[in-house]
């Protein structure tokens, strides 16, 4: 037996809006499975000089994989380890590294960027 739906409820859309994303975090394409927690989403925060001991800003600024593999577990959330860095796509790991160029820019600096472009 066929069940007709009235024709209000045809008509209807249900538009479901994304979550706007916390600022400087990026949605992965790969989730990173670490046990029974699956982290979707990684928020980076601005790396305090003291964080960059050991590296070599021309290297971050390059995504060079081996600075972003000791970085990324000083300022990621949740926070990530050198395997997980390793396990990651490598699209989702540009992305990440991408998002992390931006904090060596400064504000006005970015504004002219945005002016401009």
């Amino acid at each position: 037996m066929k069940k007709e739906l009235p024709d209000q409820n045809q008509n209807e859309v249900t538009i479901v809006e994304p979550k706007e994303l916390p600022p400087y975090s990026v949605k992965l394409d790969e989730p990173i499975k670490r046990g029974d927690q699956v982290i979707e989403v990684i928020t980076l925060r601005k790396p305090k000089s003291g964080e960059l001991r050991g590296l070599s800003l021309q290297e971050i600024l390059n995504l060079d994989f081996n600075s972003l593999q000791v970085l990324l577990p000083r300022i990621s959330s949740p926070t990530l380890t050198k395997q997980d860095v390793a396990d990651m796509d490598t699209a989702d790991l540009t992305a990440v590294g991408t998002e992390l160029v931006g904090f060596f820019v400064q504000k006005e600096r970015k504004e002219e960027a945005f002016l401009t472009a």
